[in-house]
């Protein structure tokens, strides 16, 4: 294995990682919760609350997750080795480590956010390596 193709593979283990624990925050900060409800979320709750907020990182991580998770296995299907791409899957990885820390840390409505610039760097990274992709398969 190269050490592109290593370093990729860690830093989507390492996303991996990042959604296993956004779960275990969202999951146990919720089930603490008087009256907590297995799968629902109390609908008057916002970001002043942290449950919300963990909930929503956790939920926002997922709505990304398959873009991503299909792109970086699709080239590792490929055997696509790239010092860009994986500069790319490790540019997602820290942009989503970076908003989950500003979502659980800032309870704002405002919009938009700081958090909502690390969506859109790591929107533009998943980007970069799809079109990469698309180019290598022409």
């Amino acid at each position: 294995m190269t050490d592109l193709a290593y370093s990729a593979y860690t830093a989507f283990y390492l996303y991996l990682v990042m959604l296993l624990v956004q779960w275990a925050v969202a999951t146990f900060s919720k089930a603490k919760q008087p009256n907590a409800i297995p799968g629902k979320i109390d609908e008057n709750l916002s970001h002043d609350s942290f449950v919300f907020r963990s909930h929503r990182t956790f939920q926002n991580t997922l709505e990304n997750s398959a873009l991503f998770v299909g792109t970086v296995l699709f080239a590792f299907v490929l055997n696509f080795q790239s010092p860009i791409f994986a500069l790319c899957v490790w540019v997602y990885l820290a942009a989503r480590v970076v908003h989950m820390a500003l979502y659980y840390a800032i309870s704002t409505e405002k919009n938009p956010s700081p958090r909502t610039y690390f969506f859109l760097i790591g929107l533009l990274a998943n980007v970069v390596m799809l079109v990469m992709l698309g180019i290598r398969l022409i």
